[in-house]
């Protein structure tokens, strides 16, 4: 069922606002998951029980300084549990699935409230642009995105640039903020047992608007061809080895990537940790050992581990000290290997993961 939130004087962050309130007032949820504005105007990720701190609310800011399926799916995963509402984009909705499968995060007792998404700016540009501006953010990227979806907009983070899954359709809530007129009102999508529990009357609209469409033809093509300019790169001279020789081994990429969830990991023990000798042995190989060591077997190593499972969020990218794309290598390279099962991350709770299914017929075009 479509609810439709009224907009008053085009204020439509207390719309929303009122409406995650209710969640909370009519014991809907016990405690919701939402991005929440903090001191020296930044956005994270909140925990709010209490119904009046959600006028600091802010499901609309265009940033993502986290991945909060991570978080999503801590509070959800063991029993007892309190009843979570959490409010997510696509990604990380999409996320959030993914670590269901991994028996990383439980849908029992949690009501997914996803955003449809225009996209975000990196955290520093968001707070330069916030600084700049005398009317909120949002308002200007989704109006752009409703009058020029096909337009692209090179200041988002290109992990947005790049996403053609903007929408988030599997959730017991839809923000469906790119079909609606902000200034006037919101568009929500709610299960039709909820709706009548909010007691708020249903409205007209249903599927995807022109603007949707253009905006996921437009950012196809933009995925396309990042995808080619790096696959260029990964195939010819310069090679993996030398797309990634600035890395550090810092680690930033796998501990924000939401899929990455080993609680004993090889790279966070001592196996890399070598004797002084290893360490003149591996310079004696070859004349030269660059330091750190085992870079480029930690990217691959990774890329084993959860190519199949990437949602692209571009957490990655934005947390690499050395300004690596490493968010764009493992999208085109999980697109291959997803394309090859089939298979796309987040689709479907009840979907497998490849990697744990045995198919008696499978890829018999390679041999017997």
């Amino acid at each position: 069922m479509n609810i439709s939130l009224q907009v008053e004087n085009g204020n439509t962050l207390p719309a929303l606002q009122g409406f995650l309130q209710s969640l909370l007032e009519k014991q809907i949820v016990d405690v919701l998951l939402v991005p929440m504005r903090t001191s020296g105007a930044s956005v994270t990720p909140a925990l709010v029980s209490d119904p009046a701190l959600l006028d600091q609310a802010d499901p609309l800011a265009p940033v993502l300084p986290v991945n909060a399926a991570t978080w999503a799916g801590k509070v959800s995963l063991r029993e007892p549990r309190p009843r979570l509402g959490a409010v997510l984009r696509s990604c990380e909705a999409r996320a959030l699935v993914e670590l269901t499968k991994m028996a990383q995060a439980s849908l029992e007792d949690l009501l997914l409230i996803a955003v449809d998404c225009a996209g975000t700016y990196a955290p520093p540009v968001f707070l330069r642009k916030e600084a700049q501006s005398d009317h909120p953010l949002w308002a200007d990227l989704y109006a752009a995105t409703r009058q020029k979806p096909d337009l692209p907009n090179p200041e988002l983070r290109l992990a947005c640039q790049i996403c053609e899954q903007p929408v988030f359709e599997n959730a017991a809530v839809r923000l469906r903020l790119l079909e609606s007129d902000l200034e006037h009102s919101v568009m929500v999508e709610v299960q039709d047992e909820l709706a009548e529990k909010l007691g708020i009357p249903g409205a007209d609209g249903n599927g995807r608007g022109a603007e949707g469409e253009a905006l996921i033809a437009a950012r196809t093509q933009a995925r396309d061809q990042a995808f080619a300019e790096i696959r260029l790169r990964l195939e010819g001279e310069e090679g993996i080895a030398g797309v990634f020789a600035s890395c550090i081994r810092c680690h930033n990429c796998m501990t924000v990537c939401p899929i990455c969830y080993c609680k004993t990991c090889v790279f966070k023990s001592h196996v890399f940790d070598h004797d002084p000798m290893k360490y003149l042995e591996l310079s004696r190989q070859k004349g030269a050992q660059r330091m750190p060591p085992d870079t480029l077997l930690f990217h691959l190593t990774r890329q084993n581990h959860m190519a199949l499972s990437c949602v692209g969020c571009g957490m990655c990218t934005d947390a690499c000290p050395a300004e690596l794309p490493v968010g764009l290598v493992f999208r085109a390279v999980a697109d291959r290997l997803q394309h090859t099962f089939d298979y796309l991350p987040g689709r479907n709770v009840a979907e497998p993961l490849p990697l744990v299914t045995f198919k008696a017929d499978e890829w018999t075009e390679v041999g017997e």
